[in-house]
């Protein structure tokens, strides 16, 4: 049941990114792109340190290309960033992908809330030929889209398997604590959770709550707690719901949870430090807008002039006490 350490990951992740590293030494100026063209980022969420290092990625990229390319006034090419605040909100993102086809941009790059409810919008883009690029959650109809830019969420549900059943010996009660069940990032993380945790006969997984089942997640939680009070681990599946299990008030009498997280932030980076939880399992958020970017202007290259990567996974890594200050993993820590 061993996995490949954190080095062999990275070595990986360089050889599926390739060219499309986010630096600006990789921009390849021998393509041509469409000069002045607009790109208009519909995000999942707009609010949280993950999502502001995407847009960071992306408003460098865009600052990178016009450099290298040496764009200047209407030949520049230019980007826009918009979105709900809380990922839960799919009416609102539905309806800023309307706003956003009707302004007719070059290329639409969006991370879809509800992988299901955006095929009309889809539909709409195609009809006016606006290039899809998808990053960070794809959509269920993937034909839609031109490229995919993302991290191995499945990668990220067998590596807090294996860590969180590592840190309890093997053996006891385990709960999965979940964002939204329509995302395809999170479904992905939950399936390589529950498949790899088959790996300890002597672990169960008593339940998974998803936030958008529920009225109240703090509450859904705490009702878990308090139904396996010998609870041996839980698994926090994104930063949202490790900010709310780690907020909760604990019973300090009693023997203290294993949580392992994804999303290496301020806060998680805190729980590390001080012990409340094991570790996380983190991505590159800055390099996934990075690369988004770069691969919604290869859409705009002449046809067939330049091949484009239809799937590029980043993987991730495994963050602990550690490996904390290793500035080897400086990328997959976030901070406000």
């Amino acid at each position: 049941d061993e996995l490949p350490d954190n080095e062999k990951a990275q070595n990986e992740s360089e050889e599926v990114t390739g060219e499309e590293e986010d630096s600006a030494s990789k921009i390849d100026t021998s393509i041509t792109i469409g000069t002045g063209s607009r790109i208009a980022v519909v995000s999942k969420a707009t609010d949280g340190e993950y999502w502001k290092l995407v847009r960071q990625g992306m408003e460098d990229a865009v600052k990178d290309i016009n450099k290298a390319y040496e764009f200047s006034s209407d030949d520049e090419i230019s980007m826009t960033f918009e979105g709900p605040s809380d990922e839960q909100d799919i009416e609102t993102q539905v309806n800023t992908l309307d706003a956003v086809i009707a302004e007719n941009p070059d290329v639409l790059c969006v991370s879809a809330s509800d992988m299901d409810s955006l095929q009309a919008q889809l539909e709409a883009a195609k009809e006016n030929g606006i290039p899809v690029v998808a990053f960070d959650s794809g959509v269920t109809d993937s034909k839609m889209v031109r490229a995919f830019r993302g991290t191995d969420n499945t990668r990220v549900g067998e590596i807090a398997a294996y860590r969180l059943a590592t840190a309890i010996g093997k053996m006891g009660k385990v709960a999965v604590f979940s964002a939204q069940e329509k995302t395809q990032s999170i479904q992905e993380r939950v399936s390589g959770f529950t498949n790899y945790i088959t790996n300890y006969p002597d672990i169960e997984v008593v339940e998974i709550v998803y936030q958008d089942q529920v009225d109240d997640m703090t509450a859904a939680m705490q009702e878990v707690l308090d139904k396996y009070p010998q609870l041996d681990g839980v698994f926090c599946d994104n930063a949202d719901i490790a900010d709310l299990y780690l907020d909760m008030k604990k019973d300090e009498t009693k023997d203290s949870i294993v949580m392992v997280g994804v999303d290496a932030t301020a806060k998680q980076q805190e729980a590390i430090r001080n012990g409340k939880e094991v570790g996380v399992v983190s991505q590159q958020p800055y390099a996934m807008g990075y690369q988004t970017i770069w691969t919604a202007l290869l859409t705009t290259a002449p046809k067939k002039s330049v091949e484009i990567k239809r799937n590029v996974r980043i993987d991730p890594a495994w963050i602990d006490s550690s490996n904390i200050d290793d500035p080897t993993y400086s990328s997959y820590l976030y901070v406000n």
